[in-house]
């Protein structure tokens, strides 16, 4: 995705990789720095992959001196393609992981020595001069420990202090050098310390160091499971592609095919990239886009996209959409853009952890003195392991991974549904949607209607109706125009020229034919044109009730014929529309159809509410009228006319077969064209969503209630005190729970019914 990191002004995306970063309040200072970079437009930064997308003109190098200069490191990820960015990034993290590995061993290989020692052998106290030598020698390989395992804290916590601010290391900086300063005060100065406080704690401080560094390592290898679904997708791009060039075949990778090229596949290939048949017939495997097991057949002219599988016969096409252009690609970035972005909730645990570490550091202070004030002998010793158990159970690496691990799985899970969520907003408030609007003509229905009737109401004859209806529609790209146009290729018959051609928004089309005025559509127009219908009117209202669309059809000012056209209903729509309405979801039928029809195809889907004969500038204005009735509103539609409604809906569902117009207007779009998506997606947002509340209580609970028990408010009743080395245990493993519940969403399934 990114770029070299040379000084040239871009208008992209480009993702920075970050190391350094420890926990939520470090989200918030390194977006702050990267909006602050002329140029940049945005910058939203995935704690759980550790990585920034940015958009805007700013140079690569002015975005990782920004970071560099807010206390972390970063670098731009070079790799243009996903499957090579995607290896960068578990490379750059497995190196991290085997250094995280390397530090736990030499910490705990001296730690659990110690802790052996403290509980088994004799007290870690300095009281005779061959004790002070031998704790100095466990103090100075200590002081190694903090220098090799965790020297990364310290200059974090150093980093953020240069930048007034306080983060993860910051605690852990504070913890253990505050435990290990303590010990070598009493090992070189023990008069300085009452005698009963002449306790060393070089095993806590090497200890949390290695817990710290173990969880680290084991939540980075749990972080890697979240991707899988990125993995799959970018699984699906072939690795090369057989071109002709020169009247030679060349086997290339795909990233050097070029727009226009003429590619050959043969049968079991992946399609490399999107283009269109030129010569040969085969079938193709779409299920990966349409989620239809049965392989569509595929001749010239016709379109193929790439992942898609050729299954049976050898042939050429030309490609028309290569690199990131195409649909497998784009589908690939939007699922990343989305992992990478925030929900509303999420932002508010970025707020509460950018105030929560100096609180936390406060009441540090605050346990520490009422140790020291209130507290029996040895109330030094008990304010040092009071103080450095609260930095340490406090640290928020919990709260900063809740929101952005539930986001990657749920939105990876979407994906492998079909469901292609643009962003954290999208799927916080897909969870809440109380009222789906659905348009009709090809989101209910299969958007591929056909003529079905053809009354005629005049001296012509059904052939002469047709070759004129369909003439005026020729250049029309309504489904129902297609339909009648279709219909007249179907029979053989001929279109002629047109001239003076006008549509009539929500009405028809007028235009003249051979000298002659055509007016095509529904009962107002012909009406308002002053139109004679005698009782064709009931006519058209018998065909309505079928579920058929009557169109009224003028010659010169005189009704000619009512032609019929019926779009089927999709196999599946009415079980979809059960289940959002089994769970609370209130469904309403739009379409810009008459009102005969439009309640005989809501009658047929089990829809109690409709508005019929809508207008396309209308359907935006039916979203707010349901908002100002308090509903959270869905809208689901596939066309042109459709993309205000979605663009002012709280969230919008486009379905993927529609136009790209209706899905670049959309949050949430569904590839495969079956209303079971909505469902779908709508199930899988309320379960990210819970799983992210989960997350959020847990992290929470465990920090706030930890605090209190760091802090010794057990002593007083039971004489307890919590060990520092329990603390550094509980808040490493902590991350680890935040993670593995996030992954439970991996197996989640939608139910059907």
């Amino acid at each position: 995705m990114g770029v070299k990191t040379e000084d040239v002004s871009i208008s992209s995306i480009e993702e920075l990789i970050i190391e350094g970063a420890g926990c939520a309040s470090c989200v918030g200072k390194i977006e702050s720095a990267l909006k602050s970079v002329s140029g940049v437009e945005n910058a939203e930064m995935n704690f759980a992959q550790r990585t920034v997308s940015v958009t805007g003109t700013a140079s690569p190098s002015a975005l990782v001196k920004a970071v560099e200069k807010a206390g972390y490191s970063a670098k731009v990820a070079t790799s243009q393609s996903g499957d090579d960015a995607l290896a960068e990034k578990e490379q750059a993290d497995w190196a991290y992981y085997k250094r995280l590995m390397r530090e736990m061993t030499v910490a705990l290989s001296l730690g659990v020595p110690l802790m052996i020692y403290s509980l088994f052998v004799g007290e870690m106290t300095v009281t005779t001069a061959t004790e002070r030598v031998t704790w100095l020698v466990v103090g100075i390989l200590t002081l190694g420990v903090l220098y090799f395992s965790g020297k990364h804290f310290f200059v974090g916590a150093w980093q953020s202090l240069k930048n007034h601010s306080a983060n993860m290391d910051t605690l852990i900086a504070l913890g253990t050098g505050t435990a290990w300063l303590y010990s070598m005060v009493v090992v070189l100065v023990p008069h300085l310390v009452p005698e009963m406080a002449r306790h060393v704690y070089f095993e806590a401080t090497a200890m949390i160091i290695g817990l710290i560094n173990l969880g680290l390592a084991l939540e980075l290898k749990a972080r890697g499971r979240t991707s899988e679904a990125i993995k799959r997708l970018i699984g699906l791009q072939a690795k090369t592609a057989r071109v002709i060039r020169d009247d030679k075949q060349l086997d290339i990778a795909i990233e050097k095919v070029l727009q226009g090229d003429l590619v050959r596949v043969r049968p079991g290939e992946k399609i490399p990239v999107d283009g269109e048949v030129t010569e040969g017939n085969t079938t193709v495997d779409e299920s990966m886009l349409t989620g239809e097991p049965m392989p569509v057949e595929k001749a010239a002219g016709d379109k193929i996209v790439a992942g898609t599988i050729n299954k049976s016969g050898s042939f050429l096409f030309q490609a028309t959409r290569v690199g990131k252009d195409t649909a497998l690609a784009q589908i690939i970035n939007m699922v990343k853009r989305a992992q990478n972005s925030k929900p509303p909730i999420g932002r508010l645990a970025d707020i509460i952890s950018a105030y929560f570490v100096p609180v936390v550091m406060i009441i540090a202070v605050i346990s520490a003195l009422a140790w020291l004030n209130f507290g029996p002998e040895p109330a030094l010793a008990f304010a040092v392991v009071s103080a450095t158990t609260v930095l340490i159970i406090a640290c928020p690496c919990a709260l900063g991974l809740a929101t952005p691990m539930s986001v990657m799985v749920g939105v990876g899970k979407a994906a492998e549904a079909g469901v292609l969520i643009r962003n954290g907003e999208a799927l916080q408030t897909a969870s809440k949607v109380s009222a789906m609007i659905l348009d009709k003509t090809g989101t209910i229905t299969l958007g591929s209607p056909k003529v079905t009737d053809v009354l005629v109401a005049s001296e012509y004859d059904e052939q002469t109706v047709l070759q004129l209806a369909a003439t005026l529609e020729s250049g029309s790209e309504h489904p129902l125009a297609q339909a009648i146009v279709e219909s007249a290729r179907e029979r053989g018959i001929k279109t002629s020229k047109v001239s003076n051609f006008n549509a009539i928004a929500g009405h028809g089309v007028e235009a003249e034919v051979d000298g002659k005025s055509l007016l095509f559509g529904n009962e107002k127009l012909l009406r308002e044109r002053q139109v004679e219908l005698g009782n064709f009117v009931e006519k058209a209202q018998g065909l309505a009730a079928e579920a058929k669309t009557p169109m009224y059809f003028a010659v010169d000012n005189e009704l000619a014929a009512i032609i019929a056209v019926a779009d089927p209903i999709k196999d599946d729509s009415v079980a979809a529309i059960k289940r959002l309405q089994d769970n609370g979801v209130r469904v309403v039928m739009l379409t810009g159809d008459n009102r005969a029809t439009a309640e005989a195809v809501a009658e047929k889907v089990g829809i109690k509410e409709f508005f019929a004969e809508v207008l396309p500038e209308e359907k935006s204005k039916k979203v707010q009228e349901l908002q100002m009735e308090g509903e959270i509103v869905g809208m689901t539609g596939d066309g042109i006319n459709d993309a205000p409604a979605l663009a002012i809906a709280n969230v919008g569902f486009a379905i993927g077969t529609g136009t790209d117009v209706a899905i670049e207007s959309a949050d949430i779009t569904l590839m495969r064209g079956s209303l079971h998506g909505l469902a779908d997606a709508v199930a899988v947002s309320k379960a990210t969503l819970s799983n992210i509340k989960q997350n959020l209580f847990g992290a929470f609970i465990y920090n706030v209630a930890g605090i209190p028990f760091a802090a010794g408010v057990l002593y007083p009743f039971f004489g307890m005190l919590l060990s520092p080395v329990i603390a550094g245990a509980a808040m490493a493993f902590s991350s680890l729970t935040v993670v593995s519940n996030a992954n439970r969403l991996r197996f989640f399934k939608a139910k059907k019914h």
